[in-house]
This record gives C-alpha cells, structure tokens and sequence, in this order.
C-alpha cells in the first residue's frame, strides 16, 4: 500500500520527466558544455571505482535499451537528417547492440619470473570528450558510449547540430541504463544546442584528456591541433578494385549491396569502381540487369554533377538520398528498384574522386592489374581508411593491400562485413584510420599502466 509520501514522491518524478521533454535538459543533457564536463567529471569518480561487474551490468542494460529502441532512433535519425535508409539504420543499432565490444576487451599483460611480477593494466582517461557525425548519429554515440563506459570513463558528446535530438536521445538511454543498473547518472552528457564555441571549450578544457573525433577532415584537424590526446576518424573515399580472377556476378552484387547500405552513408563504403578492361563490361552488365542499378548517360551524370557538387563542397540536401530522389532531382524518374546510379569515367572526375555519400558509382577502366592498383591508390588520396578487393589471386590481393595501406580492407565481400554485419570480427562506428588507431574498441579509450612488484608473487 502506498501512503502520502510515496504518492508525492512519484508525482514529483513524474513532474520531474515532463519539465525534462519540455526543456531539453536533463539525463545527461545540459545548456552550457562546463556543466555538461563537471557533471561527467563527478560521475567518473563514481564510475572509476566500480567493479567490471558492475561496468558490465551497466552495458548490459545499455545493449538491451538499444534493441528496445533501435526502430525509435533509426525513424528519427531519418527524420532529422532526412539522411539514409530507416531498414538499415535498424540494423546498425542493432548491431551496435550486439557486437560492440564491452569490458572483455579490457585485458591485463602479465610478465613473472625470479625477479618478480610485473602487470601492464588498462585504465580510464577520465572525461573523454567526442565529437560525432550527422550520418550516424544513435551508433556513433551509442557504440562510444559502450566503450569508452568499459574503459572506466565518462564521456561528454558535441555532437553535429543537424543529428541532435536523434543524439540526444541516444545519450538519455545511456543514462537511463545506467541508473537502472546502479550506476550513476550523467555517464554520458552532451548539449541542448552544441556549437562550433562549444567544441572549443571541450577541446580547451582541463579536465577533458582524450578526444575522440568522428566526421570530415576539418573537425580531426581541429582535435589533432588541440594539444590534447586526439583520435581522429576523419573521411575516406573507398575504391573497390575487381580483377579478373573475381567472381564477376558477385562482385557486382556486394559491390552493388555495399554501396547502397544506408544510402552510402557509411565511411567504409564502396564510393568507386576500379575494373581490369578485360571483365569491366561483364562487371556492368550484371550491375545494370540484376542488381538494380541505373546507367546514366553522359548528358544525366553532368546534371548530376551540378547538382550534387557546389562551389562549396557537396549539396547536402543530396547526401545519403535514395538513387530515385537523386534522378528525380535531375529530371528523371525511375521505379523503386533502382538502388544505384552507375556510369563510366576517368579517375578524375569529380563523382568519382570525391567522396559522395550516396549511391553514385562511377567505374574506371585499367589496362591491368598494376594499373588497377595505381588507379585505386590515387583515388584513395591516402586516407589510409578503407578499401575493396575482389579477386582469387592471392599474390593480387597482398600486392594490393601493401599499397593502399588502409585500415579496412575487405576481400570478396560487402562493404559492411568490415565492421561485423555478415564479417567476423566487433562493429565500431569511430575508425581511426588517421591516427592509426584503426577500428577503435573499449581498449582504445584506455591508458597502459605498467604495475611492477619485485621479488615476490612469482610462484612458479
């Protein structure tokens, strides 16, 4: 039986939810980015000194929020953005969901002999501060979360302006899950209205000692220029090469299928063909009749091109559009099951060597294979981030990976088994490919710390 108090007091957090939609603040969620670091600062000194059971009850009951609500963050991030593929941003959560590594990631090296025991251990920065995209709002925060909360740290998120409620909600989840699971609040903060002001006072702040960066080259600039530890997932223009050893039909179709996932918003994936002249026509035709893609003429590929580019970079109201909204955009009106726009161009041009992030594929012919690789390589620009190989020569595929030097690379498959979606392996959403970090993980929120007793606790 419930008395006066009890009623009151539920009243009151009743009230207390409702003050929290109208306002915006709240679970995490602040007005000034001070407020935002000193709250995370506190709830790190709570976090630092739980058990990894209790780190990992916390996660646990992160992941189940993100299942409970990944259709809830794909339609809003869809909305919002009015970016990519709601189907596919489901998957992405849940994926987010299933395969983010947690506090298994955190291991122990361990060294015992005659002089001793000594212990390299795995510990918190602290506050870490991100920076996440618009192109994947829920999983970059959602997938940073889980991480950098295993490493034993709290984070306080700028995210992009035009992903902030999608991000926003995603941070109150984490924030819910932790104070259901016994953990404190605030585990994760981020801004009502995050500004380019705001990421300087995170960047400049003294109690934020890691940076994390996920988005263009202009914001990994920043953070590398912080004078803090920074991780930098900055952009990428992945070429997908096919030789002619490749099974030529599926090439076409996860080149095809990569490329469209979430509308090719994802860094990793396939942004331009590089085809050995021998297969190329092959390679188009099963791209065209079976995998719903549409040949562009040389008089629709300028249109697109006018549209697509400005004076000023890409048209944002085209990035991570369907290929119907992008040929209507130029006139052309197109059934459903066009998934993709393809054409045939030098490297040069501009729908091909610039990263698009959206279903346009142009292809480039090679004379050969070294050509191929020398093609690929220049369209790269030496992002040093993600690449596609499909081929069954394996002297090929080495000769291939030593020259891109990416931090992804996939062989005869999709785009998207990189990060775990049809691939081994964990699922991250912050690739680190200009800091060398690669695909980051609970581990690469931590510090090494070397723990040495001598002359005891070797029982061997």
């Amino acid at each position: 039986m419930l008395n006066e108090y009890d009623i009151g007091e539920i009243v009151r957090q009743v009230v207390a939810k409702l003050n929290i939609r109208e306002s915006g603040v709240g679970m995490g969620i602040f007005e000034d980015m001070n407020e935002a670091i000193a709250a995370a600062k506190k709830a790190q000194a709570v976090l630092r000194v739980m058990s990894m059971d209790q780190r990992e009850k916390i996660i646990s009951r992160i992941r189940q929020k993100i299942l409970e609500n990944a259709e809830t963050l794909a339609r809003m991030a869809v909305e919002e953005t009015g970016m990519g593929n709601v189907g596919h941003k489901i998957l992405k959560n849940r994926l987010v969901a299933e395969k983010t590594p947690g506090t298994e990631d955190i291991t122990t090296i361990a060294w015992s002999g005659d002089r001793g025991l000594t212990l390299i251990e795995m510990g918190p920065f602290g506050v870490i501060g991100a920076i996440t995209p618009c192109t994947n709002p829920s999983e970059t925060v959602l997938c940073n979360s889980i991480g950098m909360i295993a490493g034993g740290n709290t984070v306080v998120f700028n995210a992009h302006p035009a992903a902030i409620k999608t991000s926003n909600f995603a941070v109150r989840l984490v924030n819910e899950a932790s104070v259901e699971a016994g953990g404190p609040e605030n585990i994760a903060c981020s801004l009502v209205k995050p500004t380019l002001e705001s990421s300087k006072i995170m960047m400049s702040h003294k109690d934020i000692h890691l940076i994390a960066a996920t988005g263009g080259p202009g914001v990994v600039t920043a953070v590398l220029s912080s004078g803090k530890r920074g991780i930098g997932a900055g952009a990428g223009n992945p070429p997908a090469l096919v030789d002619e050893t490749a099974d030529i039909r599926k090439a076409a179709a996860d080149i095809v299928n990569g490329c469209t996932f979430d509308n090719n918003l994802p860094c990793i994936a396939e942004k331009e063909i590089v085809a050995v002249d021998s297969i190329a026509d092959e390679l188009m035709h099963y791209m065209v009749t079976e995998q719903g893609c549409y040949p562009a003429s040389k008089e629709i590929v300028d249109k697109l091109t006018a549209t697509v580019l400005t004076l000023k970079g890409l048209n944002r109201k085209c990035v991570g559009r369907s290929a119907k909204t992008l040929l209507a955009m130029v006139g052309v009106e197109v059934s459903d099951d066009i998934r993709c726009i393809v054409f045939e161009g030098e490297k040069e041009h501009p729908l091909i060597s610039e990263e698009l992030m959206m279903p346009i594929l142009g292809m480039v012919r090679a004379k050969d294979f070294d050509d191929a690789v020398e093609k690929a390589v220049w369209l790269e620009h030496g992002n040093r981030h993600s690449a596609h190989i499909h081929s069954k020569n394996v002297d090929n595929i080495t000769k291939y990976a030593k020259a891109i030097d990416t931090a992804i690379l996939v062989k005869n498959g999709p785009s998207y088994s990189a990060i775990g979606f049809g691939g081994e392996g964990f699922c991250t959403f912050t690739i680190a490919s200009r800091t060398g970090e690669g695909l980051t993980s609970a581990a690469t929120f931590t510090k090494r710390r070397r723990c040495v007793m001598c002359d005891s606790l070797c029982i061997r």
